[in-house]
């Protein structure tokens, strides 16, 4: 199609028989089409801006923003503020928190809603205790949206036995959804971080990245070493017969 806008013979004719406008009129026309799409896209551009700003960014900026634009603008800080203050929520924790007696209700009935609490009731002077102290404390750190604390058993229940130490709670809203108690389930000394991360993970209180029981693999290693060396055995009884 011939473009109206050339200067031919042809295009002048047209004009002269009023079927082309102007050509001036055509200019203008044409521009002011440029000009519209190039004030969408510059929209566009600053949309996609502001959705990427943080909230320090977006107020940097503020005084560049028209009238149009401080709709959007408040509409996006309003959703970074929420997100940021989810956030702050729940990643509040983050360390092995030491309380007393007198803190429980506060710290575990009151924790607040979709809080998790693991509590570990311990002693001074019982290695498993201290090993499990370990762990927690480091997982504390990787899980900071849940709530691990720890207290000297008989300050939260008078005369609770050593022999049930160490014992951990797993608390929800103040309920009580998993219980660990004396050193027989935990496995000992030889217990290590993640199946211990595991173990916390069934409860539902933590999401691990563990793909399975760090228990079973150490079964399977063993069962595979005995059955292995059951059959060099054999092996070395029938070349003596």
């Amino acid at each position: 199609m011939q473009n109206p806008n050339e200067d031919t013979e042809w295009n002048d004719i047209l004009r002269k028989k009023g079927i082309l406008p102007p050509k001036e009129k055509l200019k203008e026309q044409e521009q002011a089409k440029e000009e519209e799409e190039l004030r969408i896209l510059q929209q566009q551009s600053i949309v996609k801006t502001y959705e990427d700003m943080t909230l320090e960014e977006l107020e940097d900026n503020e005084d560049e923003f028209n009238e149009e634009d401080e709709r959007a603008i408040e509409m996006y800080r309003q959703q970074r503020l929420a997100e940021w203050k989810a956030t702050q929520v729940k990643n509040k924790f983050g360390e092995l928190l030491e309380i007393s007696g007198q803190d429980y209700i506060q710290e575990v009935t009151k924790a607040g809603k979709d809080i998790w609490v693991i509590l570990h009731l311990y002693k001074q002077g019982i290695p498993l205790c201290a090993l499990i102290n370990q762990h927690l404390s480091g997982l504390a750190k990787k899980f900071p949206d849940v709530k691990f604390i720890k207290a000297i058993s008989t300050t939260c229940i008078p005369n609770y036995p050593d022999r049930n130490l160490p014992t951990v709670f797993i608390y929800l809203e103040g309920d009580i959804k998993a219980q660990f108690i004396g050193p027989l389930v935990f496995g000992g000394m030889n217990l290590t971080r993640d199946e211990l991360e595991w173990k916390i993970s069934e409860s539902g209180a933590i999401k691990t990245d563990l793909e399975e029981n760090p228990r079973k693999q150490i079964q399977d290693q063993l069962m595979s070493s005995i059955k292995s060396s059951f059959s060099t055995k054999k092996d070395s009884d029938s070349e003596e017969d």
